[in-house]
Protein backbone atom coordinates (compact mmCIF):
# COMPACT_ATOMS: atom_id res chain seq x y z
CA UNK A 1 0.00 0.00 0.00
CA UNK A 2 1.76 3.50 -0.75
CA UNK A 3 1.71 6.40 1.41
CA UNK A 4 0.09 9.73 0.81
CA UNK A 5 3.19 12.12 0.57
CA UNK A 6 2.01 15.95 0.36
CA UNK A 7 2.52 18.37 -2.11
CA UNK A 8 5.12 20.71 -0.90
CA UNK A 9 4.74 24.89 -0.33
CA UNK A 10 7.88 27.44 0.29
CA UNK A 11 6.21 30.70 1.99
CA UNK A 12 7.67 34.25 0.59
CA UNK A 13 7.25 36.18 3.48
CA UNK A 14 7.76 36.00 7.68
CA UNK A 15 5.00 38.29 9.04
CA UNK A 16 1.34 37.49 10.34
CA UNK A 17 0.02 36.79 6.98
CA UNK A 18 2.78 34.07 6.71
CA UNK A 19 2.21 32.62 9.87
CA UNK A 20 -1.92 32.50 9.02
CA UNK A 21 -1.00 30.86 5.77
CA UNK A 22 1.15 28.57 7.61
CA UNK A 23 -1.57 27.87 9.46
CA UNK A 24 -4.21 26.99 6.83
CA UNK A 25 -1.92 25.30 4.52
CA UNK A 26 -1.03 22.47 7.24
CA UNK A 27 -4.49 22.00 8.44
CA UNK A 28 -6.71 22.64 5.32
CA UNK A 29 -4.82 21.75 2.47
CA UNK A 30 -2.80 19.32 0.44
CA UNK A 31 0.28 21.02 1.15
CA UNK A 32 2.76 21.04 3.37
CA UNK A 33 4.86 24.15 4.48
CA UNK A 34 8.59 23.55 4.29
CA UNK A 35 9.63 26.70 5.49
CA UNK A 36 9.76 30.32 5.04
CA UNK A 37 11.71 32.96 3.27
CA UNK A 38 12.50 36.41 3.33
CA UNK A 39 14.97 39.21 2.36
CA UNK A 40 18.05 38.87 4.20
CA UNK A 41 17.86 42.43 5.65
CA UNK A 42 14.97 41.71 7.21
CA UNK A 43 15.52 37.89 8.30
CA UNK A 44 15.24 38.01 12.44
CA UNK A 45 15.85 34.53 12.88
CA UNK A 46 16.91 30.79 11.24
CA UNK A 47 13.55 29.20 12.24
CA UNK A 48 9.63 30.49 12.53
CA UNK A 49 7.24 28.05 13.88
CA UNK A 50 9.97 25.13 14.08
CA UNK A 51 11.14 25.61 10.17
CA UNK A 52 13.81 26.94 8.42
CA UNK A 53 14.09 30.59 7.32
CA UNK A 54 16.14 30.96 3.88
CA UNK A 55 17.54 34.18 2.39
CA UNK A 56 14.97 35.12 -0.60
CA UNK A 57 18.93 36.26 -2.25
CA UNK A 58 19.69 32.77 -2.54
CA UNK A 59 16.45 30.72 -3.48
CA UNK A 60 17.30 28.80 -6.30
CA UNK A 61 19.98 27.91 -4.69
CA UNK A 62 18.55 26.58 -1.17
CA UNK A 63 14.76 25.59 -2.95
CA UNK A 64 15.36 25.79 -7.15
CA UNK A 65 12.76 26.10 -9.35
CA UNK A 66 10.73 22.75 -9.87
CA UNK A 67 11.69 21.09 -5.91
CA UNK A 68 8.38 22.47 -4.50
CA UNK A 69 5.75 25.32 -4.80
CA UNK A 70 5.72 28.83 -3.78
CA UNK A 71 3.37 30.73 -1.77
CA UNK A 72 3.98 34.80 -1.67
CA UNK A 73 2.29 35.35 1.18
CA UNK A 74 2.45 39.34 1.77
CA UNK A 75 -0.32 41.64 2.07
CA UNK A 76 -1.86 44.53 0.76
CA UNK A 77 2.03 46.02 1.27
CA UNK A 78 2.31 49.70 -1.12
CA UNK A 79 -1.35 48.93 -3.03
CA UNK A 80 0.44 45.51 -3.45
CA UNK A 81 2.69 46.20 -5.41
CA UNK A 82 5.35 44.46 -3.03
CA UNK A 83 3.14 41.14 -3.50
CA UNK A 84 3.55 41.44 -7.07
CA UNK A 85 7.21 42.64 -7.19
CA UNK A 86 8.17 39.12 -5.63
CA UNK A 87 5.42 36.93 -7.49
CA UNK A 88 6.64 38.42 -11.07
CA UNK A 89 10.21 37.72 -9.75
CA UNK A 90 9.83 34.46 -8.79
CA UNK A 91 7.84 33.32 -12.21
CA UNK A 92 10.11 34.69 -14.47
CA UNK A 93 12.86 32.46 -12.12
CA UNK A 94 10.71 29.88 -13.56
CA UNK A 95 8.97 28.82 -9.91
CA UNK A 96 4.77 26.99 -9.52
CA UNK A 97 2.54 28.74 -7.15
CA UNK A 98 -0.09 27.43 -4.78
CA UNK A 99 -3.30 28.74 -4.17
CA UNK A 100 -5.27 27.94 -1.28
CA UNK A 101 -9.10 27.91 -0.72
CA UNK A 102 -10.53 27.33 2.57
CA UNK A 103 -12.55 24.17 2.34
CA UNK A 104 -15.26 25.93 3.97
CA UNK A 105 -15.54 28.70 1.29
CA UNK A 106 -18.09 28.27 -2.03
CA UNK A 107 -16.60 28.49 -5.18
CA UNK A 108 -18.61 27.52 -7.44
CA UNK A 109 -17.44 24.54 -10.47
CA UNK A 110 -17.06 27.23 -13.63
CA UNK A 111 -15.53 29.85 -11.40
CA UNK A 112 -11.90 30.51 -12.74
CA UNK A 113 -9.19 31.18 -9.70
CA UNK A 114 -5.72 31.63 -10.80
CA UNK A 115 -2.09 31.22 -9.38
CA UNK A 116 -0.82 32.20 -5.59
CA UNK A 117 -4.55 33.05 -4.80
CA UNK A 118 -5.65 32.77 -1.10
CA UNK A 119 -9.29 32.38 -0.50
CA UNK A 120 -9.83 32.47 2.94
CA UNK A 121 -13.36 30.70 4.55
CA UNK A 122 -17.12 32.23 4.40
CA UNK A 123 -15.95 33.60 0.77
CA UNK A 124 -19.04 32.97 -2.17
CA UNK A 125 -17.71 32.98 -5.63
CA UNK A 126 -20.49 32.43 -7.98
CA UNK A 127 -21.07 30.74 -11.46
CA UNK A 128 -18.84 32.52 -14.63
CA UNK A 129 -16.22 34.65 -11.95
CA UNK A 130 -12.74 35.35 -12.94
CA UNK A 131 -10.35 35.45 -9.78
CA UNK A 132 -6.74 37.03 -11.23
CA UNK A 133 -3.38 36.02 -10.40
CA UNK A 134 -1.84 36.63 -7.06
CA UNK A 135 -5.35 37.86 -5.54
CA UNK A 136 -6.40 37.89 -1.57
CA UNK A 137 -9.43 37.45 -0.56
CA UNK A 138 -10.10 37.86 3.51
CA UNK A 139 -13.29 36.22 5.01
CA UNK A 140 -16.78 36.17 3.91
CA UNK A 141 -16.95 37.91 0.90
CA UNK A 142 -19.12 38.09 -1.57
CA UNK A 143 -18.37 37.93 -5.73
CA UNK A 144 -20.93 37.99 -7.81
CA UNK A 145 -21.71 36.07 -11.38
CA UNK A 146 -19.87 37.40 -14.05
CA UNK A 147 -17.44 39.35 -12.12
CA UNK A 148 -13.91 39.74 -12.87
CA UNK A 149 -11.28 40.33 -10.17
CA UNK A 150 -8.13 41.73 -11.54
CA UNK A 151 -4.53 40.60 -11.24
CA UNK A 152 -2.68 41.34 -7.72
CA UNK A 153 -5.76 42.76 -5.83
CA UNK A 154 -7.00 42.14 -2.65
CA UNK A 155 -10.10 42.43 -1.04
CA UNK A 156 -10.09 42.48 3.25
CA UNK A 157 -13.91 41.01 4.44
CA UNK A 158 -17.59 41.34 3.89
CA UNK A 159 -17.01 43.00 0.38
CA UNK A 160 -19.41 42.78 -2.01
CA UNK A 161 -19.05 43.02 -5.04
CA UNK A 162 -22.21 42.26 -7.10
CA UNK A 163 -22.96 40.78 -10.60
CA UNK A 164 -21.01 41.64 -13.77
CA UNK A 165 -18.92 44.20 -12.45
CA UNK A 166 -14.81 45.06 -13.00
CA UNK A 167 -11.94 45.84 -10.34
CA UNK A 168 -9.09 46.46 -11.80
CA UNK A 169 -5.18 45.22 -11.30
CA UNK A 170 -3.73 45.68 -7.56
CA UNK A 171 -7.15 47.31 -5.84
CA UNK A 172 -7.52 47.09 -2.65
CA UNK A 173 -11.52 47.00 -1.19
CA UNK A 174 -12.08 47.50 2.67
CA UNK A 175 -14.31 46.10 4.85
CA UNK A 176 -18.00 45.76 4.51
CA UNK A 177 -17.70 48.19 0.96
CA UNK A 178 -20.07 47.33 -1.74
CA UNK A 179 -20.66 47.58 -5.48
CA UNK A 180 -23.75 47.62 -6.88
CA UNK A 181 -24.00 45.46 -10.48
CA UNK A 182 -22.33 46.45 -13.77
CA UNK A 183 -19.64 48.47 -11.67
CA UNK A 184 -16.07 49.04 -13.09
CA UNK A 185 -13.07 49.82 -10.97
CA UNK A 186 -9.43 51.13 -12.36
CA UNK A 187 -6.30 49.62 -11.72
CA UNK A 188 -4.54 50.64 -8.36
CA UNK A 189 -7.55 52.38 -6.50
CA UNK A 190 -8.98 51.71 -3.27
CA UNK A 191 -12.80 51.54 -1.90
CA UNK A 192 -12.93 52.34 1.59
CA UNK A 193 -14.37 50.83 4.54
CA UNK A 194 -17.64 50.73 4.40
CA UNK A 195 -18.15 53.12 1.00
CA UNK A 196 -20.94 51.87 -1.25
CA UNK A 197 -19.79 52.23 -4.78
CA UNK A 198 -22.61 53.27 -7.71
CA UNK A 199 -20.93 53.99 -10.32
CA UNK A 200 -17.48 53.32 -12.35
CA UNK A 201 -14.28 54.26 -10.37
CA UNK A 202 -10.77 55.61 -11.99
CA UNK A 203 -7.61 54.20 -11.55
CA UNK A 204 -5.25 54.91 -8.97
CA UNK A 205 -7.78 57.08 -6.66
CA UNK A 206 -9.54 56.81 -3.29
CA UNK A 207 -13.22 56.80 -3.11
CA UNK A 208 -15.13 56.63 0.26
CA UNK A 209 -18.59 57.01 1.49
CA UNK A 210 -22.10 56.22 0.75
CA UNK A 211 -23.01 56.81 -2.33
CA UNK A 212 -18.80 56.87 -2.68
CA UNK A 213 -16.99 59.83 -3.56
CA UNK A 214 -13.70 60.45 -4.44
CA UNK A 215 -11.28 61.65 -2.08
CA UNK A 216 -7.66 61.40 -4.13
CA UNK A 217 -6.76 60.56 -7.45
CA UNK A 218 -3.28 60.20 -9.07
CA UNK A 219 -1.59 62.94 -8.00
CA UNK A 220 -2.18 62.25 -4.53
CA UNK A 221 -0.44 59.06 -5.28
CA UNK A 222 2.19 60.70 -6.76
CA UNK A 223 2.60 62.24 -3.82
CA UNK A 224 3.10 59.03 -1.79
CA UNK A 225 -0.52 59.95 -0.27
Amino acid sequence: MTSYRKKQVLLVGAGEFALIAHEYFTYDSDYEVVGFCVNNEYKNAETLNGLPVIDYEKISETAPPGSLDIFVAVPASNLNRLRKKFYLELKQMGYSFASYQSSKAFVWRNAKVGENCFIFEANVVQPFVTIGDNCVLWSGNHIGHRSVIGNHSFLTSHVVVSGYCSVGEGCFLGVNSTLTDNISIGDYSILGAGSVLNRDALPESIYVGSPARVLAGRKSFDAGI
